[in-house]
């Protein structure tokens, strides 16, 4: 077994969280984005995190959201990593991580080779990177969207800090993408699910199975 490292994300329910903690995730997503399906608020998240294990790390994330917003989430809800997950400049992920001093993912969408140079320029700010597919057109949502990209656009690139692969992975077609990319850490959340925002237990067990095989 393979030492690659899961995140489970848009997590809304008691019972998928301890389904994922019981299937070894490594990463639990919560998703503060009031157009996504797999919407929380931060009281309901602040519940979700209470028991999770301390070596499983809790992901709050959130879109172009305000330091006011980002202040109450942190008072409420204490997560370990913030995702940033819209538009956020560089200069903007940096004055995150300073001024509220929690670790910050800065989640980047890929879909052609001229993508690819925001990984080094975000990769100077962040603790960690979160490579997804870029949504696609007339989207509303960032990600969640069941779409893969070019994975050879990634094969032997140099990534300065810890990343994730994400974008359309399924348990058929992890494998593969961390063949093709040399990826360490994968990203789930619509692919483990029955319908939107509802985790199936049997689907995020196979995942976590496939990524580390």
């Amino acid at each position: 077994m393979s030492d690659v490292k899961v995140k489970i994300c848009g997590l809304t329910q008691p019972d998928h969280v301890a389904d994922a903690v019981a299937a070894g995730a490594d990463y639990l997503g919560f998703n503060f984005f009031p157009k996504s399906p797999r919407y929380v608020d931060f009281e309901t998240a602040a519940t979700l995190m209470a028991d999770v294990p301390e070596a499983v790390m809790n992901v709050a994330l959130v879109v172009n959201a305000s330091d006011e917003d980002l202040q109450a989430l942190i008072d409420i809800a204490a997560p370990d990593i913030l995702q940033l997950h819209g538009s956020e400049s560089p200069e903007r992920v940096a004055e995150i991580k300073a001024r509220f001093g929690v670790p910050v993912m800065k989640a980047i969408g890929i879909a052609e080779a001229s993508d690819l140079p925001q990984i080094d320029a975000y990769g100077a700010v962040a603790d960690h990177l979160l490579i997804d597919a870029k949504p696609p057109k007339g989207s509303d949502r960032p990600g969640g969207n069941a779409v893969t990209f070019d994975w050879t656009l990634l094969a032997g690139r140099d990534i300065s800090v810890p990343w994730l692969l994400a974008g359309g992975l399924v348990a058929d077609n992890v494998g593969e993408a961390i063949a093709r990319t040399g990826a360490r850490q994968v990203d789930v959340s619509s692919g483990v699910e029955r319908a939107p925002g509802i985790k199936d237990a049997g689907r995020v067990r196979a995942f976590i199975e496939a990524a580390r095989v």
